[in-house]
């Protein structure tokens, strides 16, 4: 709708025993296509669907194969940090080359370094824009951004210098094998606004809600990019001290997630459509890189 191009049609089910079937009913001889997918749960299911659908688009001759896929899955394991442990970001690009993509278009993967793992172009675009946009009409003046991890520093620090507002961060570490948790920076009788690139079982957010909260946070919301959001997160969510969430669509939210009061989806389709328009026409995508 964005671009204002009609999407073609694709024939996409199961054989009895489940394996996989694709069949384009779309003439794509010559022709550069855009295929969108979310490799979102159910994962696999999702993840082998977009490889068949690639593979068929190869065969059927398109001249240029470009793969938008919002949520890239199976980026949390992005370096071997323990013996005999598998490197999943790296197998899922190596899967998407052999399959014949030309080009992969995506949101806010876990590491920045998973691009390096890709030997095709790949447009890393950022899901904090919208959220940016999304948030600060709301901005007062007595926020503070926080960082739920280590990991996520650089993100917040961008997010906070954008909206000219202060940083902080929240500091978890073990001692005597109990995990305690606290902030770094003054989020004291102040609105604090907590950045992740994803929520999965929401530990890491709640953590960081709970810190605040005992740091004398005067309100907690937070802005995530992709709402996994699985297990039981909604009700721990909903259960706690966080006022408000908003999130972007890459993930498509569940049933339970959708009917959560303190959760808010702003669309992301917006800026694909743009990176899309521009890759087509060979414009810059710079502009679209920043967080």
């Amino acid at each position: 709708m964005n671009l204002g191009v009609e999407a073609a049609k694709a024939l996409i089910g199961r054989f009895s025993d489940g394996e996989v079937r694709v069949e384009i009913q779309h003439n794509v001889r010559g022709k550069d296509v855009y295929v969108v997918q979310s490799t979102c749960p159910p994962v696999n299911e999702n993840l082998v669907e977009l490889l068949v659908m690639i593979d068929a688009l190869k065969r059927a001759s398109a001249r240029c194969i470009n793969v938008v896929i919002p949520y890239y899955a199976y980026g949390r394991k992005d370096q071997k940090d323990k013996p005999r442990v598998s490197i999943t970001a790296r197998l899922v690009a190596d899967l998407l080359t052999v399959a014949g993509a030309h080009r992969i278009i995506t949101v806010n993967l876990h590491a920045d370094q998973i691009q390096g793992f890709f030997n095709i172009p790949v447009e890393h675009l950022f899901g904090t824009r919208v959220l940016l946009d999304a948030i600060r009409k709301d901005i007062r003046g007595d926020e503070v951004i926080v960082a739920p991890d280590a990991g996520g520093v650089s993100r917040a620090r961008a997010f906070a210098s954008r909206l000219n507002v202060d940083l902080a961060i929240m500091d978890s570490r073990y001692q005597n094998d109990v995990r305690h948790s606290f902030i770094v920076g003054d989020v004291s009788g102040r609105r604090v606004i907590i950045l992740d690139d994803m929520v999965d079982t929401a530990r890491t957010l709640l953590r960081a809600v709970e810190g605040a909260e005992a740091a004398g946070a005067a309100s907690i919301v937070a802005c995530v990019v992709h709402p996994v959001l699985s297990g039981n997160a909604v009700e721990k969510l909903a259960s706690s001290a966080l006022q408000a969430l908003t999130v972007t669509d890459t993930v498509p939210l569940s049933q339970e997630a959708t009917g959560c009061e303190k959760i808010r989806v702003v669309s992301i389709a917006p800026m694909l459509a743009e990176a899309i328009r521009r890759v087509h026409l060979e414009e810059s995508v710079s502009s679209l890189f920043s967080g």
